[in-house]
């Protein structure tokens, strides 16, 4: 797990990741800090996504998306007309 904390950290840069231990079910509480130690995202992740590497790709795109959301330089509509635009005619989310 030493190691998916490294990874984590290096692609949340300059953002500090941090791993708490496994619950029963094997989820554990991922915490991201910034440079100054505030918590700026705290989210609960499955083993699973940290063992898979298109799930841990799919676990930090969506944090540098909640980050930039945290910083204000993303708004949530922005997001969801983005989705909307990718989906094929015809189909609903």
């Amino acid at each position: 797990m030493e190691k998916i904390c490294r990874l984590l950290n290096e692609a949340l840069t300059p953002y500090q990741a941090d791993l708490g231990a496994a619950d029963a079910q094997g989820n554990r509480q991922l915490t991201v800090r910034d440079p100054l130690a505030d918590v700026i995202l705290r989210r609960t992740v499955s083993e699973r996504q940290l063992q898979e590497h298109r799930l841990l790709i799919d676990l930090v795109d969506g944090l540098h998306r909640d980050l930039q959301i945290a910083e204000g330089r993303l708004q949530p509509c922005v997001i969801a007309a983005l989705q909307q635009r990718q989906q094929p005619p015809g189909t609903f989310a």
